[in-house]
């Protein structure tokens, strides 16, 4: 082996072990986070899907020139250096876990330029997802959900001549054949951001790999004008209504089957059994979302605009031949090549 590829293997290994030295303590609380919160359990599978997205894209990978560019990604690793250091005196997680993306990025930029970068711009972004978020931001986007799933419950109830009441996200009704009333309360857990948070994740690893490829077989190198960045971009906004949409669904079922059943159905297998289901039928609907787009989006590798390229763009005439010497000539021109280039009884939701 040579000194080069001794070099090849050592550098990256050295940087790796590098950043995990000094994002040792950040990355065992963030794993264990991943474990022991459910709604950031997806990040338990983001390092493997990385992975292999890598993996899928080393040969491109191997043949893009590298471009270092010192001075911008020095300047990225000392930003994030500094973010890392304010993260730890002000205690704040989410600034040292966010400080690791910038990092990795400064690292891939000085050592192999911007360029490399874009392939590792969807990796980048799931790790970025399956970060938690402030949990003052997590209220404020929780909550608001818990109440739209909850009118949308009442509102869906009430189409049955139900009797509800509603109190914020608490909902009374009577169940039948029973002489008190009962409380259901939507609790955060049904508030729909748990799939939310893992729809999106999902919905970007399904654009990635279902998005339409460049020439030379990558699927990672678009351009803001192309078709295949605004297919995934729209693919990926798509499963935030459907999240919220399909969970505001499943609340209202499980309202109106408490009312014939009694709010036990808002517990046990029945609430997990319902939370797979509606899940699966969210993403079949960010797959629907997807195939549409298929359907009437062109199917140009991602640059928009039509695949068909002339066979030559040099201007030079492709099969001509053309008789010489004073005598008449023919021209015959071949046709150009088409390259398709938890309530008080129970919890609801």
């Amino acid at each position: 082996m040579n000194n080069l590829s001794l070099h090849r293997i050592w550098q990256p290994l050295l940087v790796a072990v590098a950043i995990v030295f000094v994002y040792s303590s950040v990355l065992t609380k963030l794993g264990h986070f991943w474990w022991t919160d459910e709604n950031y359990s997806h990040g338990l599978l983001v390092p493997f899907i990385i992975g292999y997205i890598l993996w899928t894209e080393r040969e491109h990978l191997a043949r893009t020139p590298k471009h270092p560019a010192l001075l911008w990604g020095g300047a990225a690793v000392v930003c994030a250096l500094v973010t890392l250091w304010l993260g730890t005196a002000g205690a704040e997680l989410f600034v040292q876990r966010s400080s690791l993306v910038l990092m990795l990025a400064g690292v891939v930029v000085y050592f192999w330029g911007f360029r490399i970068l874009r392939f590792a711009l969807v990796p980048l972004l799931l790790l970025l997802l399956a970060i938690p978020i402030p949990a003052i931001i997590f209220n404020k986007i929780a909550f608001p959900l818990q109440l739209f799933a909850s009118r949308c419950a009442v509102w869906a109830m009430r189409q049955f001549d139900i009797p509800v009441l509603r109190d914020g996200n608490i909902i009374e009704l009577l169940p039948l054949n029973s002489s008190t009333t009962k409380k259901l309360e939507v609790v955060e857990a049904c508030s729909g951001i748990r799939s939310l948070m893992t729809l999106i994740t999902l919905a970007v690893v399904f654009a990635y790999f279902t998005a339409p490829r460049d020439k030379d077989g990558s699927g990672s190198n678009w351009s803001l004008s192309g078709w295949g960045f605004w297919r995934s971009v729209i693919i990926v906004v798509s499963a935030i209504p459907i999240a919220i949409i399909t969970n505001a669904l499943r609340v209202s079922g499980t309202g109106i089957l408490a009312r014939y059943y009694g709010t036990q159905v808002a517990d046990g297998f029945f609430h997990s059994f319902s939370g797979w289901v509606v899940y699966v039928a969210a993403f079949l609907l960010v797959f629907g979302v997807g195939w549409l787009l298929d359907r009437v989006g062109p199917g140009d590798g991602g640059k928009g605009g039509g695949a068909v390229l002339a066979a030559s763009e040099s201007g030079e005439k492709v099969g001509t031949r053309t008789q010489m010497g004073g005598e008449p000539g023919g021209v015959s021109k071949a046709p150009s090549t088409v390259m398709p280039v938890r309530s008080t009884d129970g919890t609801l939701g």
